[in-house]
């Protein structure tokens, strides 16, 4: 399969710059996968659509303030540090090889005992053995190493508590696509995050508020959690021609027994797990493809996934699916078109440019449902 069959044209003025006042309030395309029918309603409404006995599915990962700004403290200066290309730019007097010089890290993974891989600007400048500090020495880190595809391995040196550190001196990593500051850091966050660790927010939780989910459980359908990390590399973009030859990077993921009981016990009784996000199918799936029995029961499992979902696979778990609208060639709209049709994917995209509708992630919803599982 080409990745250039997952394009669509999108004009700049649709990608949501800021979210709205009211989460429930954004708009709502439902796609009903039985009969083709596509309906535009707004968020709130998405409970006339979920049946008592149902399942929905979502992700109470947290979003680390994972950017951080700093100057880099010592420059490289042998030449045997670098190659004979950078060797050129420093003793050229290059200023971002210079102490003093910005520098930014997004952390993207925590490695254990204070190491994190992150990615690091300006990357060809930081060597190992380069040291930066934060907040007036109120953090500092060393590069340890070169991580997979460009990435660092960053030893961060710090008196207190992490968490109140990096609170304190980090900013919320919006995507390149949002041009200007979040000035409310928890917008960027779902109201039920609970485990901190994502790079990014499991943006289709964003729709939803307390009201309204507890609306949803008093009508009799079951609230289930997983926790997936959300890393880049989910966003990053398909660099070959085949999607076949993608690689996508490992997330965590844990499942909990308490959740693998109530999906077991949904899917006995003839109800539909309703997954919220494309993180929480990828929970889903790498969980049914580790631990799931001869019966199609569950249960609880954790670890890294890569798994990458796009047509011809056959899911295991998921029933219906609440996802945003996805960047053109993305692992997202691949994943969404393996769930339904790629031709009626991007019809519904052409549609929602048509209707003005918002996107990516602090844009508009999308509802994937069936009355019938089709689901192995």
């Amino acid at each position: 399969m080409d990745v250039k069959d997952y394009y669509y044209d999108l004009p700049q003025e649709l990608i949501a710059q800021d979210p709205l006042q009211k989460r429930s309030d954004s708009r709502l395309m439902v796609l009903h996968k039985d009969t083709g029918e596509i309906e535009h309603r707004i968020f709130s409404d998405i409970k006339e659509y979920l049946k008592p006995g149902d399942c929905l599915v979502i992700n109470d990962t947290k979003v680390i303030p994972a950017r951080l700004l700093g100057t880099k403290v010592n420059a490289v200066k042998t030449a045997d540090a670098v190659s004979d290309s950078d060797s050129a730019d420093i003793y050229a007097g290059n200023k971002t090889e210079q102490a003093g010089a910005a520098v930014e890290f997004l952390l993207l993974k925590n490695r254990g005992a204070d190491v994190w891989e992150a990615l690091v600007k300006p990357g060809k400048r930081l060597k190992p053995g380069a040291r930066v500090t934060f907040g007036d020495g109120l953090l500092n880190a060393e590069i340890l190493d070169y991580s997979e595809d460009g990435a660092r391995l960053v030893r961060f040196e710090y008196d207190g508590i992490w968490e109140e550190i990096l609170d304190r001196l980090g900013e919320m990593p919006l995507p390149p696509y949002i041009t200007h500051r979040l000035e409310d850091k928890d917008r960027y966050q779902t109201v039920y995050a609970e485990h901190s660790g994502s790079a990014a927010a499991p943006t289709a939780g964003l729709h939803f508020t307390k009201e309204l989910l507890a609306e949803i459980e008093a009508s009799g359908v079951r609230i289930a959690r997983v926790t997936l990390h959300v890393g880049l590399g989910t966003f990053r973009p398909v660099k070959v021609d085949r999607i076949e030859d993608h690689h996508m990077h490992s997330e965590y993921f844990e499942l909990s027994q308490e959740t693998a009981d109530i999906i077991n016990e949904v899917r006995a009784a003839g109800g539909r797990i309703i997954s919220v996000g494309t993180t929480s199918t990828r929970t889903l799936e790498s969980v049914a493809a580790r631990v799931m029995d001869e019966q199609g029961r569950i249960s609880a499992c954790s670890g890294n996934t890569d798994i990458f979902i796009y047509p011809g696979y056959r899911f295991k778990l998921v029933d219906a699916l609440i996802t945003n609208f996805h960047l053109p060639e993305s692992t997202l709209i691949m994943l969404v078109s393996a769930f339904y049709d790629r031709e009626k994917v991007l019809e519904a995209y052409r549609i929602a440019v048509e209707e003005k509708y918002r996107f990516f992630s602090f844009g508009d919803a999308m509802l994937l449902i069936s009355d019938n599982s089709d689901r192995v």
